[in-house]
């Protein structure tokens, strides 16, 4: 029988699939395997309704023989067969599926699990052949039928004496060059690897000789209560490489407009490159068991981007190489019920399991604490509930609702006070007057925290309030006239004390929240000290500056020298004021310009 061409726009898309759409050139065996698995599943199907076909169904199989002399790999299956017309149909027009026509066909029908919904995946078989032979004997022949090809050039289909119902696949494997090394996929360790990560979980044996090669049954589509904790944590150390195990299971089987399981697990450690620019987020996507994509990291929001796992779906509409989606719709509705799952689990763990919680809060709080402002906050609300402070009265991990839950009467704000750990904004000045006042206040050690409550603003009404700052008022009527009046006595000395230090705050003035200390520096404006550190330690050349007030406190002794000096000693007021503004600089954690003159000067008023 002569050569038969491809048609010129199979001929062109085939060019097209060797060339560029599979660069994965190992997922061949994958395609081969599913489409030998379809056929199996379509003779077992026929014989459910068919009187004339007799299945064995514990002998149905799918085997693979290697012979690295010759540069041959054999995938062999026992399913339903083609005739010569379906091997024109089906292998001679790409992009004709049969598996496609076979579920239209019955789509009523549940029970149907088909995987190749796109027959040009047979074609993956180029990317590594140089000829491919398939011999098949349908159910509905006596006649078997071998087709041949060496891509581009056409095919040739012939009777051939094959007796066994089935299909056999011989590829005959292309020569190594300097890009490829195609020499690997004829080593037994290569396609035994190749199947356990692309096929593990196809329903019918895959056997290498006499080893079956794959699990057949995924974990994730066994019941909850036959799974034990051991298997679940096997499953994740051996599949996701961690030596450590799980902090969380999350196993979830979802029917509905897009039905699907879930098997999801929160790691008991961040991975050691997760903040560089290595690190990928995502999920294993399955289809039918099949592995799709490793990272699929639309699976999961950046917030959540720590979680690992798999989904496995039956409703995926897979394009023609199968590594991508033709629509993502159904993905975006998948990764929305798997983000709300995650949020419900961890918001579960907090309620009911508060030091497991607290655990994963330390390993992976600060992720949720960048998702919180992370593209203009778009999930702050989602993770607001999720997040926790330290407590300056708890003396522990608190969440904003447990603070507002025992805010005092008549409290408007949630106090809070940033530093470089706990220890120092425990010391800071102005948090020793808040605490005197009996107010709780969240301290924020960590650099990401203020960005966070610029972000949130407020939570369930209560405006976030730094107690360095200016906008944060404890005081009375009464107070706020009588130090108001002071501040505009001795409005000159201030001046020429600003003048003495360059200009370097805002202003200086006189206050009544410092308690035993003698200055502090008080932000004004959304920008904060902790702010300017955080944003100037960044590596780019955007340098910010808080508006600030050097703050001195009213009933210290050092107010009275101040004002004596600025009647009969200007130049050592001078001093004073470089003094009293590095001791505030000092407080907040911020560096010196000149040391040495501050130790010269301290050294000064020493005798």
């Amino acid at each position: 029988m002569g050569t038969k061409q491809f048609k010129a726009e199979s001929k062109r898309l085939l060019d097209l699939m060797i060339n560029s759409i599979y660069t994965n050139k190992e997922i061949f065996l994958r395609e081969l395997i599913s489409n030998a698995s379809d056929a199996i599943d379509k003779l077992y199907y026929r014989s459910l309704t068919d009187k004339n076909i007799t299945v064995d169904r514990t002998k149905l199989e799918i085997k693979i023989e290697v012979d690295k002399e010759n540069r041959k790999i054999v995938i062999k299956d026992n399913g339903c067969g083609m005739t010569d017309k379906e091997l024109e149909n089906n292998l001679g027009t790409i992009a004709k599926s049969g598996s496609l026509a076979f579920k239209q066909a019955n789509e009523q029908k549940e029970d149907i699990n088909i995987i190749g919904q796109f027959g040009v995946g047979f074609y993956s078989a180029f990317m590594v052949s140089d000829k491919v032979t398939v011999e098949s004997k349908s159910v509905d022949s006596e006649q078997g039928y071998k087709w041949e090809s060496s891509g581009v050039e056409g095919y040739t289909i012939e009777p051939c004496d094959k007796k066994d119902t089935g299909t056999t696949i011989t590829l005959h494997i292309k020569q190594d060059n300097e890009e490829e090394k195609y020499s690997e996929f004829l080593e037994d360790y290569k396609l035994q690897e190749l199947i356990k990560k692309y096929s593990d979980y196809i329903r019918y044996p895959i056997k290498m000789g006499t080893e079956t090669i794959n699990s057949m049954i995924p974990i994730w589509k066994k019941e909850k209560s036959k799974v034990t904790k051991e298997e679940y944590n096997s499953f994740y150390t051996e599949k996701f490489n961690d030596f450590l195990q799980p902090l969380k299971v999350i196993h979830s089987s979802v029917e509905g407009q897009f039905s699907y399981n879930a098997l999801l697990y929160i790691p008991a450690h961040l991975p050691y490159d997760y903040y560089s620019q290595d690190y990928e987020k995502g999920l294993q996507l399955y289809s039918n068991g099949v592995l799709i994509m490793d990272k699929c990291s639309d699976l999961l929001p950046d917030y959540l981007g720590f979680v690992k796992g798999l989904v496995d779906s039956q409703d995926l509409s897979l394009n023609i190489s199968r590594e991508m989606l033709q629509h993502d719709r159904q993905l975006k509705i998948i990764a929305k019920n798997i983000e709300n799952k995650i949020r419900s689990e961890l918001q579960n763990m907090l309620k009911n399991d508060r030091e497991n919680y607290e655990k994963f809060f330390n390993i992976f709080g600060m992720q949720l604490k960048y998702g919180t402002y992370n593209n203009f906050g778009v999930d702050k609300d989602k993770i607001k509930d999720l997040l926790m402070f330290y407590s300056s009265t708890e003396k522990k991990l608190v969440t904003l609702s447990e603070y507002v839950s025992r805010m005092k009467e008549g409290q408007t704000s949630i106090y809070y006070a940033c530093g470089e750990s706990i220890d120092k904004i425990d010391l800071l000045p102005q948090v020793d007057s808040v605490k005197d006042k009996g107010y709780e206040m969240l301290y924020l050690p960590a650099s990401v925290d203020e960005f966070v409550m610029q972000t949130l603003q407020e939570y369930e009404g209560k405006k976030f309030a730094n107690v360095c700052a200016d906008s944060t008022d404890l005081e009375t009527t009464e107070e706020k006239e009588e130090l108001k009046k002071v501040n505009e006595e001795n409005k000159a000395m201030f001046d020429f004390m600003k003048e003495a230090i360059n200009s370097e705050v805002d202003g200086i003035r006189l206050t009544h929240k410092l308690k035993n200390h003698p200055v502090c520096l008080t932000s004004e404006g959304d920008l904060s000290v902790k702010m300017e550190k955080v944003i100037n330690s960044m590596p780019n050349e955007q340098k910010v500056k808080a508006q600030t007030i050097l703050e001195i406190n009213e009933n210290h002794p050092i107010v009275e020298k101040l004002k004596k000096l600025y009647e009969n000693n200007k130049d050592d007021l001078k001093d004073y004021t470089k003094i009293l503004y590095a001791q505030a600089r000092l407080i907040e954690g911020l560096p010196i310009e000149n040391p040495t003159e501050i130790s010269n000067l301290v050294c000064k008023f020493l005798p």
